[in-house]
């Protein structure tokens, strides 16, 4: 196996062959490696540690490959047969299942240099349940994974995004955004920060955040990402005095689009790391004025 290991190697003893299989298990756990591995374990594309980012983020870490040989596989027909019954480790997730893709692709070798041909391709898509309750009884299954720990609150959340109107100009309006961890036990490295709100089209600037505005088929485009700048601020550590990360941006005011006087200023939806952030009802929300007594020129 070359860019992942299995993390058991299972009862060997049918093998005859020199050196021992890599694994024995019908169904084995395939795990990533580390960065930095030897380089006779790599492969193209692998070995990210299990930590991946999102396309937009950096191109090069989006995916992870390995490679494995499977050894005494049925040989009846010359058409390899399909794998199945996919599982991701992370709780929460589901897959589906795999499906032939036409045409067959070709993959790198060899560092690139080299391109050989696939015989078949498979795809499948892993489906992100709904969040469930962080607080659980124990189970007794052996699979099961206990909840992260969180400090103790009323929503009980492990990320809280703080969405502050700092300034409002004549032309222009100030936010501050501050995501917080509360989870005592867990950073999060690469995190991504996804934020629909009308008056993202005309957002002028990011001040510590990196940010692309998300192409959509709409006359404009209200939903953009934001993440974190590389060695500075892409690690969300685990809660406590340094368990934050914050920008500030400025958005123009557009009359007949988003002009600040008594309109909506808090974001609609929000996505930390691909998790639907739970928003209060719109009732809940304070209406803004419609004219400011500390108007800034």
């Amino acid at each position: 196996m070359q860019g992942a290991e299995a993390k058991e190697q299972g009862v060997c003893n049918k093998s005859l062959g020199t050196p021992p299989p890599h694994c024995c298990l019908r169904r084995p756990v395939i795990i990533d490696l580390q960065p930095g591995a030897k380089l006779n374990k790599q492969a193209t594309n692998c070995c990210r540690g299990g930590v991946l980012t999102s396309m937009t983020q950096d191109p090069t870490k989006y995916s992870a490959h390995f490679q494995m040989i499977v050894g005494l596989a049925s040989s009846e027909d010359l058409n390899p047969k399909m794998p199945n019954n996919f599982k991701f480790g992370t709780p929460g997730y589901t897959c589906g299942d795999p499906e032939l893709v036409v045409p067959s692709t070709r993959f790198p070798e060899d560092g690139g240099r080299r391109w050989r041909q696939a015989l078949s391709k498979y795809s499948c898509f892993f489906i992100r349940k709904g969040q469930t309750p962080l607080i659980l009884p124990k189970s007794q299954d052996p699979d099961y994974v206990p909840p992260p720990q969180v400090n103790c609150t009323s929503h009980m959340c492990p990320i809280h995004v703080h969405w502050h109107i700092k300034e409002s100009y004549k032309e222009y309006w100030r936010v501050k955004i501050t995501i917080i961890n509360l989870n005592v036990r867990k950073n999060y490295t690469t995190w991504n920060l996804a934020v629909e709100h009308p008056n993202l089209h005309d957002l002028v600037q990011v001040f510590s955040f990196n940010y692309v505005p998300l192409t959509q088929d709409r006359p404009t485009n209200d939903t953009g990402l934001f993440w974190g700048v590389q060695y500075y601020n892409d690690v969300l550590l685990q809660s406590g005095l340094s368990g934050n990360v914050q920008t500030e941006m400025l958005l123009r005011k557009v009359p007949g689009t988003f002009t600040f006087d008594a309109g909506w200023a808090f974001p609609k939806r929000i996505y930390f790391n691909g998790e639907n952030c739970v928003m209060p009802p719109p009732s809940d929300f304070p209406r803004l004025p419609k004219e400011s007594q500390h108007v800034r020129q």
